[in-house]
């Protein structure tokens, strides 16, 4: 079916929030696990959604298996990782597809949600920061004073501190423009914003049809430890009440990732076809046919994020620390291989 899309409104914030701290507030018990099934599940992703999600939305093979017993799926997408993670503190969707960045400012709040999975570890950093092709700026550092739009929260946001550090600057010496890309890109354009801090398919996009030049390439220019890994989470009071279909969700999402290695070229495919990014682009985040969507929750990645907090915690990105005894459960994902090996 159709992902539905999100705007991030202060009506839809607003009643998420409200909703969230209605649910903190009252203390309720949380409900204990039983053979009922929900009616919908409901997966949110940062639009036009990440590489698994994706996948789902074309091939519906999560769909399809929780139609058999009656179980309607709705994906729906969001402007901003933010967002989304609202939605899911609050309830109001189940599963998120999302970034670290937003994921670790909600696990710090305390929120009542769990880290089941990885959505994806690439390994290269796919922020780049282009600037119109007659600009004079030429590197990040002749950034200082300048407009640089990027959406707040993203990890996009976070790269670009991490890039003006290395030059001796801070998000304070730019001014900063708070837009997505559907935004920025003609803000460029139209010469209201200096430069825009963005995902290589979009990013690519602009420069291959000669509207931009790119001046850093977080791949190429950044640090390997800046690649973190994107994360899925559930809501947690529906794991609770609802573990075997977390563990089903879970397992759709490791075929998934098999499938995508198994078949390549046509992931790139569908991607492409998806997303409106450029084959060339698509193939530069994804070289040797390598997607790096298993879902497992290795020591390695929980290091990652926590690097990620720390570095998210001094630059004022994040209020609260995580508790990751608390948020990490990788029950589901060892419940979910089990159950793929038995099938087999």
């Amino acid at each position: 079916m159709p992902a539905k899309t999100y705007a991030l409104t202060r009506r839809h914030l607003a009643k998420w929030a409200l909703a969230f701290a209605l649910a903190t507030v009252s203390g309720a018990a949380p409900a204990m696990a039983d053979d009922a099934k929900p009616e919908v599940i409901r997966i949110g992703s940062t639009a036009p959604g990440h590489l698994k999600f994706i996948l789902e939305r074309h091939r519906k093979v999560l769909q399809e298996e929780l139609a058999k017993d009656g179980i309607k799926l709705e994906l729906t997408t969001f402007d901003g990782g933010s967002a989304a993670s609202v939605a899911l503190g609050s309830g109001a969707i189940e599963f998120t597809y999302i970034g670290n960045n937003p994921s670790l400012r909600l696990a710090a709040t305390g929120a009542d949600v769990k880290l089941i999975g990885l959505s994806s570890w690439v390994r290269t950093n796919e922020t780049q920061i282009v600037v119109k092709p007659d600009s004079p700026i030429k590197t990040i550092a002749d950034l200082k004073g300048k407009k640089v739009a990027y959406l707040s929260g993203t990890v996009r946001h976070s790269t670009f501190a991490k890039a003006l550090k290395t030059v001796g600057l801070s998000l304070s010496d730019i001014e900063s423009v708070n837009l997505g890309i559907e935004n920025s890109g003609p803000a460029l354009t139209r010469g209201d914003v200096d430069a825009i801090v963005e995902s290589t398919g979009p990013v690519q996009k602009l420069i291959e049809s000669g509207q931009a030049k790119l001046i850093f390439d977080g791949g190429v220019d950044g640090k390997p430890e800046w690649a973190v890994p994107h994360l899925i989470s559930v809501n947690g009071e529906f794991a609770r009440k609802y573990p075997d279909i977390v563990t089903r969700v879970l397992a759709a999402d490791i075929k998934a990732a098999r499938w995508a290695d198994a078949n390549p070229e046509e992931t790139i495919k569908i991607f492409v076809s998806e997303t409106g990014n450029s084959e060339a682009a698509v193939r530069s985040t994804y070289p040797d046919g390598k997607f790096w969507q298993d879902p497992q929750i290795t020591e390695e990645a929980i290091a990652s994020l926590k690097g990620e907090e720390s570095f998210m915690a001094e630059a004022g990105l994040l209020k609260g620390k995580v508790d990751y005894t608390q948020w990490v459960d990788r029950n589901f994902y060892d419940a979910a291989v089990k159950s793929l090996a038995a099938s087999n």
